[in-house]
């Protein structure tokens, strides 16, 4: 960026020179150019924001980009044209001096903006995305397949349709001055000129931009689906990997509904900071355009009723009368952004409650609790419509400002500048631009206005992910600082538990295991009283169980390669679609061939379902609870774990049943070691050793080795 800086500081002194030195030989003196000025002055302290640039966000950083090159192009176009060198066949279309004056503008602008901590907010989710690393890879075509970072590509279509939107802020200039001479030929009745206008500059340009609009929508949407797909995936990940969808259960605040941030906040972050950066900056260009246009219709403009000339006075009426609009807005809307965030949580509540309770339909129905349901529904939808209320009470006190206000903007500017024209101060066609450069300049102005409810909107959901990720940070630090639970490989063949201390959020101390060896080979029963902390130290072993300290060694199988530990909860998760997915599940559908998973099936005691083993259906709805359990055995039938922690995943089988499926574990994983939690005395007899949690004078329960033949 420093070497662009100064390239377009190099544009800017040529422009200050050129002003110099063009008008030292006239009579009236150096530095009487204001146009050549205007851009010298801009560019210089674009050539500054440039040069700090590398110091903001990498989101701002592309428009600071954009804007420093086309500021050097467009810069140099406006001081070849006023040297005289403007080439003949572009003498139709000259270089306003806006052009450069209004892209310098845009790169300070954003310099500045970058640090409203609004923006900041907002660029700190996005950046991510613009500092991306990651390599994509898409076709061209003929030219075959292309590789490019994916902040780069990201970069480009930004920077395309950055361009776009100017080019046709530019055709609505254009349009503009069409729209003043249209209406001096009909004020003139000079029909010839009304006809070539209509033919050969309206059609020309609308064709133009009505193609810019194809384009820009295309380019638009590859945008937008690849920022989200990018930023899915690294929530995604970031919610799934290291245990961090247990975690973020643990830490509560921030960390609810994450199904609704993933797929609906991110989408919609995606589509509305797409469509307010370009729209706000399309707003700013049509400011600065329009409002030169202003100026400069040769008409003086004075109090009624006096020789008072007030330069530019259409302007600054639309200056006043968007920042009162603004203001009065901002007043009345600004608790929607406080209301559409709990707003958004509510609807998430609700959703989640039904989702739930379609998975619990079974066990509602037996316990004839459809009473009670509704009455739950209805508390959380009863949240949400007094909060809607809330906002429609808001809404309607700001629709009422934002109604009259956008009544009276049309036909203000006619009454302000009608007067004149009455006076035949300026023509019918310098009254319609004037008309409509000050609709263009208050409409911009007037962006908050027009957008506030939608921006409150906006604004919740940018809180809810910046939330998100803050729950996110947090649950992946959870155990990360010492004292933490370490897991470590260790030689050897045992799996061992020293000076592992287990506690509960609260810091309260459940477990200690000094120095417990579980050797391999032996199947161990580990019993105890409900809450004494066998699951807990399982998912200690496990590692997603992030309170507490000590360490958990696991045994390698080789150096540096840790053996594989599967555990089974009491309530296995179902994997949605085919059954042969909910069966490989946690490998991928693949991985297994069907002679494998149907024999996995049938060893589970699930034979009667082999014949629909690639339907799709809702499994974990369609299953009993012992047949989901004995689904999770068949997990561990495919996949083969050197350690399978059982933690009462056969609580919902018969005796019996339990019985046949432990002598078939025995039998099919024979180098696999199996440590079980269970209640039923049965379970002794299956097991090798037996594990008991005991607990001292201050209620933290200890693992004691006794004999299996020992009473439970």
């Amino acid at each position: 960026m420093q070497i662009l800086s100064l390239l377009v500081a190099a544009v800017g002194v040529l422009c200050l020179a050129a002003a110099a030195f063009l008008e030292a030989s006239n009579s009236w003196g150096p530095f009487s150019d204001p146009g050549l000025l205007g851009v010298a002055i801009a560019g210089l302290g674009i050539a500054w924001a440039t040069w700090r640039a590398p110091a903001i966000s990498a989101f701002l950083r592309v428009f600071s980009w954009i804007f420093a090159v086309e500021y050097i192009f467009t810069g140099l176009g406006y001081l070849i044209l006023r040297a005289g060198f403007w080439p003949a066949f572009l003498q139709g279309a000259p270089i306003p001096v806006s052009l450069p004056v209004t892209i310098a503008i845009f790169g300070i602008f954003v310099w500045t903006i970058s640090f409203v901590p609004v923006v900041h907010q907002i660029t700190r989710l996005a950046d991510p995305y613009f500092e991306s690393q990651d390599k994509k890879t898409f076709s061209l075509g003929f030219l075959g397949p292309y590789t490019v970072r994916e902040s780069r590509f990201g970069g480009w279509l930004i920077a395309a349709l950055v361009v776009i939107n100017q080019a046709q802020v530019g055709i609505s200039v254009r349009l503009s001055f069409f729209n003043r001479d249209w209406f001096n030929a009909i004020q003139k009745k000079d029909a010839a000129l009304f006809w070539q206008l209509l033919y050969t500059v309206f059609l020309v340009w609308a064709f133009i931009y009505i193609v810019s609009a194809l384009v820009e929508y295309f380019i638009k949407s590859v945008m937008q689906i690849n920022w989200r797909r990018w930023m899915t995936d690294r929530y995604s990940s970031a919610w799934l990997g290291k245990g961090g969808i247990y975690r973020m259960g643990l830490i509560g605040e921030g960390a609810d509904n994450p199904d609704q941030r993933i797929s609906e906040d991110i989408k919609n972050y995606v589509e509305r900071t797409y469509g307010f950066s370009i729209v706000l900056l399309q707003q700013i260009s049509i400011l600065v355009s329009f409002s030169i246009i202003l100026w400069s219709i040769p008409a003086d403009f004075a109090i009624p009723g006096t020789d008072v000339v007030i330069p530019g006075l259409a302007f600054w009426v639309a200056i006043l009368y968007s920042v009162f609009g603004t203001w009065i807005t901002h007043k009345i809307g600004k608790p929607l952004v406080r209301l559409e965030f709990r707003q958004e949580r509510y609807e998430a509540d609700f959703r989640f409650s039904l989702a739930r309770l379609r998975e619990y339909g079974e066990q509602v129905a037996l316990l004839r609790g459809e009473r009670a349901e509704r009455a739950i529904l209805g508390a959380h939808f009863g949240e949400l419509i007094k909060n809607f209320f809330r906002i429609v009470r808001r809404t309607l006190k700001l629709e009422t400002f934002t109604s009259f206000y956008g009544q009276i903007s049309p036909v203000l500017p006619y009454m302000i500048v009608a007067p004149y024209y009455f006076l035949n101060k300026i023509t019918l066609g310098q009254m319609t631009q004037t008309a409509q450069a000050f609709g263009r300049i208050e409409g911009a102005l007037s962006f908050f206005v027009n957008y506030y409810r939608t921006l409150a909107v906006y604004k919740a959901e940018i809180d809810r992910l910046t939330t998100f990720g803050e729950a996110l940070e947090r649950a992946r630090q959870l155990g990360t600082e010492p004292p933490h639970i370490q897991q470590t490989n260790a030689p050897g063949s045992d799996l061992a538990l020293r000076g592992l201390h287990l506690t509960l959020p609260n810091d309260r101390e459940i477990v200690r295991a000094d120095n417990l060896v579980l050797p391999q080979g032996t199947a161990t029963l580990v019993t105890g009283p409900s809450g004494s902390g066998k699951s807990t130290m399982f998912r200690a072993i496990a590692g997603i169980w992030p309170y507490g300290h000590g360490s958990v060694e696991v045994p390698e199988k080789t150096p540096g390669e840790a053996v594989n530990v599967m555990l089974l909860p009491q309530r296995p998760y179902v994997a949605n679609g085919s059954l042969k997915r909910a069966a490989s599940y946690p490998a991928t559908e693949d991985a297994y061939a069907d002679e494998q998973v149907v024999s996995a099936l049938s060893k589970a005691r699930l034979e009667q379902f082999v014949d629909r083993l690639h339907m799709v259906d809702e499994w974990g709805q369609r299953f009993s609870g012992g047949e989901q359990q004995r689904l999770a055995v068949a997990h561990a039938l495919l996949a083969k774990p050197d350690w399978l922690f059982l933690d009462e995943a056969t609580s919902a089988l018969d005796e019996k049943l339990e019985n046949d499926i432990y002598q078939m574990l025995k039998r099919e994983l024979p180098d696999t070691t199996i440590v079980s939690i269970g209640h039923r005395s049965t379970l002794i007899e299956l097991h090798d050793a037996r594990l008991d949690m005991q607990p001292d004078e201050n209620g933290v329960h200890r693992p004691v080795l006794l004999s299996p033949a020992t009473p439970a």
